[in-house]
């Protein structure tokens, strides 16, 4: 009885000394290269970090902090999508700034517009709805979330020059960092 639960009992230990440590450092990795500071490592991204940096994405009243992978991934707790989204994006960047290509910002911009998708700005801009003051913005708004057959809207259609524009001054400087909770 004894010598039938050894062989399972042993290939569990394995799969745990190896398995643990190949996790920690997935996870450790995950979380090093998922700072804006990070993003900004390459020359390519280095203008659209500069840009973020006076965006309403960072400066504004509330305080509120935005980084690249609020936006440009997954959420965290949708682990497979936003591993697997994170480390295709991760190979592409690398990839390019590897082999030197010729970073086209104005084409990188249109094809981060195309693909992106209401859900990535509703993780945070929740009930929007009720956050215009003006009857024409929630009527907009009410246009994106319940779109009639052939006039489907997207955020970005409207809120374009939000984030990656070049600006010349800080609505909001933060001269202390935020508040930002910790964890991916």
């Amino acid at each position: 009885m004894l010598k039938k639960l050894t062989k399972p009992m042993l290939i569990i230990a394995l799969g745990l000394v190896l398995g643990f440590p190949l996790f920690s450092l997935t996870y450790y990795a995950m979380v090093r290269t998922s700072t804006p500071q990070f993003c900004a490592s390459c020359h390519e991204i280095r203008p659209a970090y500069n840009d973020w940096k006076t965006s309403s994405h960072v400066n504004n009243a509330q305080g509120f902090v935005a980084d690249c992978m609020d936006c440009h991934l997954p959420a965290p707790h949708d682990t497979w999508n936003f591993f697997y989204a994170k480390t295709a994006h991760g190979i592409k960047d690398v990839a390019a700034h590897v082999m030197g290509n010729e970073y086209d910002r104005q084409e990188q911009r249109e094809n981060a517009y195309a693909a992106f998708k209401n859900s990535q700005c509703q993780k945070c801009h929740r009930n929007i709805l009720y956050i215009p003051d003006k009857r024409g913005a929630m009527l907009a708004h009410r246009s994106v979330l319940y779109p009639r057959p052939g006039y489907e809207k997207r955020c970005v259609d409207c809120h374009r020059n939000l984030v990656h524009v070049p600006r010349e001054i800080y609505a909001y400087k933060q001269y202390q960092p935020p508040y930002r909770g910790q964890g991916l």
